[in-house]
């Protein structure tokens, strides 16, 4: 981050650590998949099987792609993910594990949806939201896991009689018909129905259960044809009806030495231990929201795709047209500032999103930013295939007064005009010859002058650089229909949404908007 005399407002992100020797537990469910669902046409008998597969696809990749996830379970539309008890991931800061972990399944999730559905398109965005649960004890831990897979067998059993019932002609009724009705009177009623619940695919009522155990894999041969073996961690798919059993966990040595040896079966879920995961905190009232979204490793992203540098313009263009989707997806966005691979949006100061749970605000818009950012890829960065699947990390921080708000905008805008200027001058010298170790040695400890000076040697004006570059975005409503560039607006019903490269530092901008901060 650039030095500025804005940097004060760093102390008002609050500490988000999880401390040592808690079990980190991270759920990830679909955002109002009933109606994604039905948009999509899924199977209803009572779940869609490849809708399944998909999410049991997903979930793999995001335990390959994090060493430190050792277990995972799902049905439906939800899978929980456990790390292993010591983990340092991200050293153990919630924000960061929640994010990143939701932005990557949302990502693979939108690329892999034509591997399973390759002749349904996909019609709008997929999202997720998602929540850390944790859990001080293996016995807390223990109980999660019991309390999920039962909420999985009783969701089954319920929609199968469910649509039992619509297929029967009953749809009217078939709410009023099933509340309050047992476990007992369900499977009485499928049974008289020629269903016998017990004979159903172990998926649908038992869900599915990831975990990594150690495999040998060959990696070549001898001379004398003697093979070469290595050890690596491999996902494994298993099934069990009782998953919180300390019959299936203690076999299995993977989850044992990462996470701990069960003692005994679970008799009874504790309602207390059920109240503690439903837990969430919320972000002090009457105070504005900031959701600050940044690309991870997006240096490496960039250089695997073939970014322009310093500044790739349709990379940039990208980043905005997500940030407009956001605004349309969530009216209480009322303003939003990026540069290079982040972002940062303003809720406004009354906001509700979520009864301002910083779980539910955070997740739900970084994975439908991620999924935008996939499903838009081909309309701005032309002739490069996406690679492998982006990701995200974001987290949300309250500022109490407008003035303090401003202050956070400005310190990313002259985190962004100090940034830009060292990267212009960076890549300058890399391209007139310099290694980048020698450019970096160049620029170690140069003052503002001193970079327009070696640029103005090179033939750049700085000044004349795009704003977009030197600037940033910046992404409003715009209440007095203004005339705008088409290309810089996106209509709605009732207004637009604007993209300006401008000066938020001074008053100006915001005397001329004086409707962003309700001023």
């Amino acid at each position: 981050m650039a030095n500025s005399k804005y940097e004060y407002v760093k102390s008002f992100e609050v500490q988000d650590k999880i401390m040592l020797p808690t079990y980190i537990v991270l759920l990830i469910d679909g955002r109002n998949f009933r109606r994604f669902s039905e948009v999509h046409k899924f199977e209803k008998q009572p779940l869609d099987k490849r809708a399944l597969k998909l999410m049991k696809s997903c979930a793999a990749a995001v335990m390959e792609e994090y060493s430190d996830l050792i277990f995972s379970y799902g049905y439906s539309d939800e899978f929980s993910f456990i790390f292993k008890k010591e983990s340092k991931f991200y050293q153990r800061r919630e924000s960061k594990i929640m994010s990143l972990l939701v932005s990557f399944f949302t990502s693979v999730y939108t690329i892999k949806w034509k591997d399973f559905f390759p002749h349904q398109k996909l019609l709008y965005a997929p999202s997720f939201h998602a929540k850390v649960i944790r859990c001080p004890t293996l016995e807390v831990l223990q109980t999660y896991l019991a309390w999920r897979q039962n909420d999985c067998h009783l969701n089954n059993l319920y929609d199968t009689c469910n649509w039992k019932l619509i297929e029967s002609g009953k749809s009217e009724t078939a709410h009023g018909f099933l509340k309050g009705t047992r476990k007992q009177e369900m499977n009485e009623f499928l049974f008289q129905h020629g269903i016998n619940y017990k004979t159903l695919h172990p998926i649908y009522r038992q869900g599915t259960c990831l975990f990594k155990t150690q495999v040998e894999d060959i990696i070549k041969y001898k001379e004398d044809g003697a093979p070469v073996k290595r050890l690596r961690r491999k996902v494994m798919k298993v099934r069990s009806s009782n998953l919180a059993g300390k019959s299936f966990w203690n076999e299995h040595s993977s989850l044992l030495s990462e996470l701990g040896r069960f003692e005994g079966d679970i008799q009874n879920i504790r309602p207390e231990y059920i109240e503690s995961f439903q837990f969430q905190d919320k972000m002090m009232l009457s105070t504005w929201i900031v959701v600050r979204i940044d690309g991870c490793h997006f240096h490496r992203f960039s250089d695997a795709h073939e970014f322009k540098k310093p500044n790739d313009e349709q990379a940039l263009n990208l980043m905005n047209s997500c940030a407009v989707a956001l605004l349309e997806e969530f009216e209480d966005i009322v303003f939003a500032y990026g540069v290079s691979d982040e972002f940062s949006f303003v809720l406004k100061k009354d906001s509700k999103l979520y009864e301002r749970h910083a779980s539910g605000i955070v997740s739900t818009m970084v994975s439908f930013f991620s999924s935008m950012y996939i499903s838009k890829w081909t309309g701005f960065i032309l002739q490069q295939e996406l690679k492998y699947p982006p990701s995200f990390d974001g987290r949300a921080v309250c500022y109490p007064s407008s003035e303090i708000l401003r202050d956070y905008l400005s310190w990313r805008q002259v985190d962004c005009h100090i940034n830009n200027q060292y990267n212009t001058c960076f890549w300058t010298l890399v391209k007139s010859g310099k290694e980048r170790r020698e450019a970096q040695s160049c620029l170690k400890g140069t003052q503002t002058q001193e970079k327009n000076d070696l640029l103005v040697e090179k033939g750049i004006d700085y000044t004349a650089e795009p704003d977009i570059f030197r600037l940033g975005s910046c992404i409003f409503r715009d209440m007095e229909n203004k005339a705008l560039l088409e290309v810089n607006c996106a209509e709605d019903s009732r207004k637009r949404i604007v993209i300006e490269h401008c000066n938020i530092i001074d008053n100006n901008f915001w005397e001329a908007h004086p409707w962003i901060l309700g001023e």
